[in-house]
């Protein structure tokens, strides 16, 4: 699949009075970096970036990030390590590219995504969703949109774990014991379960009460 292409420039200064005239400008500061590669500080237009970002599902986006500086430009695969945003303004503020070789193994963590209806929920019970991300490890050029799970199986009680997934091109890092998925009672029900041992143990009680007296 052919990569989105993300234009950038380099930024001359830094600091938060040249931030805010870069935004008043319509951009936003931005820094490139990697493992084998000096630092750049650059400037991206947030509007063309979310744009990009949206191309794929997912936060995991491989980009062909266009450097320029002057009349000179050249391309770094990247992947947006962090982005900074203002939920109030609804914009971006500031964000991190890190260069990636697409022969070298990344860790990168995948969105899971819920598949079907269980059978339990047809009884009552309730999908709880306990973990919505997984950590792998796998070239970039393998990473996964999202991780998808069938549990229309699940009936009440039953759970899904890290150890139930099966991925072909990477290397699963999360603990493999941790739950992602259950049925559960809902809460009433549970309580209307654990009633009758509390009434019997009341009622154990009052009769050895009665024993003594």
């Amino acid at each position: 699949m052919e990569r989105p292409v993300l234009k950038a420039e380099i930024r001359e200064g830094t600091g938060k009075g040249m931030s805010r005239k870069l935004r008043a400008k319509g951009f936003i500061p931005a820094i490139f970096y990697g493992a084998h590669t000096q630092t750049i500080s650059l400037i991206v237009n947030p509007k063309e970036l979310s744009q990009t970002l949206q191309t794929e599902a997912g936060g995991n986006v491989l980009i062909d990030l266009e450097i320029r500086k002057g009349d000179q430009s050249e391309r770094k695969v990247v992947m947006v390590k962090e982005l900074q945003y203002d939920h109030l303004q609804r914009e971006a503020l500031h964000t991190d590219f890190y260069e990636v070789a697409m022969d070298v193994m990344v860790n990168v963590e995948i969105p899971i995504h819920l598949v079907g209806k269980p059978e339990g929920t047809k009884m009552g019970g309730i999908l709880d969703q306990i973990r919505r991300v997984i950590e792998i490890q796998c070239l970039p050029g393998d990473i996964p949109k999202s991780i998808d799970i069938d549990v229309s199986s699940l009936k009440i009680g039953d759970s899904v774990h890290v150890k139930d997934i099966q991925l072909e091109k990477a290397k699963i890092l999360s603990e493999a014991n941790f739950t992602i998925a259950t049925v559960v009672l809902p809460v009433a029900e549970e309580k209307k379960v654990e009633e009758p041992a509390a009434e019997a143990v009341e009622g154990a009680e009052v009769k050895e009460k009665e024993e003594k007296e």
